[in-house]
């Protein structure tokens, strides 16, 4: 084992963390944020978010030898952000974080329900992101008439790196937040030196309206916008993919943590792309050991969690969202491109994209849910009807 390590796996994996935390920390918080965390249940929440995909990518890539990368559920947090709280609070959305969890679990030993969710069609579930998505995208614009001076350089730095290499633009934006906190923080950090954050238990309070309003989309979006295209992505460069195995793993460490307020993990695309190729070593075979560096990454990334919070606890209001949304920009186009792709089926990806775009809620229950469920409608009955 120690024979196939490589520098360039190595490297390759430390870059893989970075890109991935950098891009997408500031929606996880987002998400918390809107579910009613305080800054301590966030601090936890993002703690043992990132433990759960650093364990959890260190063990499959050790255990599979493939680099079968693992993240948070990035769609799923950007649901959570555009979503209205619930009336139970972070209680409340913790037990909806459990069902989530529990939901990947039995899809692992039920491969029907994977087939079930694979068979949504693909407009309508890119719709469904693209929906959830928008709010948090408007947010840059948003931050850019209420702070114009601070989010000109972060927008600045995004277009620097983007034009550079996409994969830069989202770390150029972290350190140009960074470098306006430097000059707009007038309080200091608290003591830090302990690094582990004063962590938290919730209690969770299950509900119907939780389970149909969070749970569900949460499932739906984190299977189809990040553990189906990871699976695939996996396929496309020859790995052994065993689907059922790894949704069971991914759904057992998203169970563990989840009490503590943590999204789900779930399979990466983008940081597995990075480290399926041949930048990550020459032999596919030994290129599990990027994988494996960037877990080892996540693990220590996530005793910063509480500086992490503290920090961006310190940046005016606006300007953290403004950050997550820049991050998810590329998403939302590749989700519109999806959507509506098929000239002859428009409406059901239009509607889905509307209801949930809107941010309405019926009988309790978010928009989210409405629009998949209308858009699934629509589509199979003028499928039906065209036949």
């Amino acid at each position: 084992m120690a024979g196939q390590f490589s520098l360039r796996a190595a490297g390759m994996g430390l870059l893989a963390a970075f890109v991935g935390y950098a891009s997408s920390f500031a929606i996880v918080l987002a998400g918390l944020t809107a579910m009613g965390a305080t800054d301590k249940e966030a601090a936890t929440g993002l703690f043992f978010a990132t433990l759960g995909m650093g364990v959890c990518g260190a063990w499959l890539a050790l255990s599979t030898r493939t680099p079968a990368a693992i993240a948070w559920s990035t769609p799923g947090a950007a649901f959570l952000a555009s979503t209205t709280a619930l009336p139970g609070g972070f209680s409340e959305a913790t037990g909806a974080f459990i069902f989530c969890a529990v939901m990947i679990v039995i899809t692992g030993f039920i491969p029907l329900l994977g087939r079930l969710v694979a068979a949504i069609p693909k407009p309508v579930a890119s719709a469904l992101l693209a929906g959830v998505l928008l709010k948090l995208c408007f947010a840059p614009a948003l931050a850019l008439g209420n702070i114009p001076l601070l989010v000109v350089p972060i927008i600045t730095a995004w277009l620097i790196g983007l034009t550079w290499n996409k994969l830069a633009a989202m770390p150029f934006a972290v350190l140009a937040f960074a470098f306006v906190l430097t000059f707009v923080a007038d309080t200091p950090l608290a003591d830090t030196s302990g690094l582990m954050p004063d962590l938290s238990v919730q209690i969770p309070v299950f509900t119907w309206q939780s389970l149909v309003s969070v749970s569900i989309p949460l499932y739906l979006v984190t299977m189809a916008g990040q553990n189906i295209p990871g699976f695939t992505l996996l396929e496309l460069n020859k790995y052994t993919v065993n689907r059922q195995m790894l949704l069971r793993t991914t759904g057992w460490f998203s169970t563990a943590i989840a009490p503590f307020g943590a999204v789900p993990v779930n399979m990466s695309a983008i940081t597995a792309a990075m480290m399926c190729g041949e930048d990550a070593g020459e032999k596919p075979e030994n290129r599990y050991w990027a994988a494996m560096i960037c877990g080892i990454a996540y693990i220590l990334l996530a005793f910063f969690s509480a500086t992490i919070i503290q920090v961006a606890a310190l940046a005016p209001a606006g300007l953290i969202i403004a950050v997550a949304g820049l991050a998810l920009i590329p998403a939302l186009i590749a989700s519109v491109n999806v959507a509506f792709a098929e000239p002859a089926q428009l409406e059901a990806p239009a509607l889905t994209f509307l209801i949930t775009a809107s941010g309405m809620t019926l009988l309790g229950i978010s928009g989210a849910f409405w629009g998949v469920l209308v858009g699934v409608i629509i589509w199979f009955f003028k499928q039906h009807r065209v036949r």
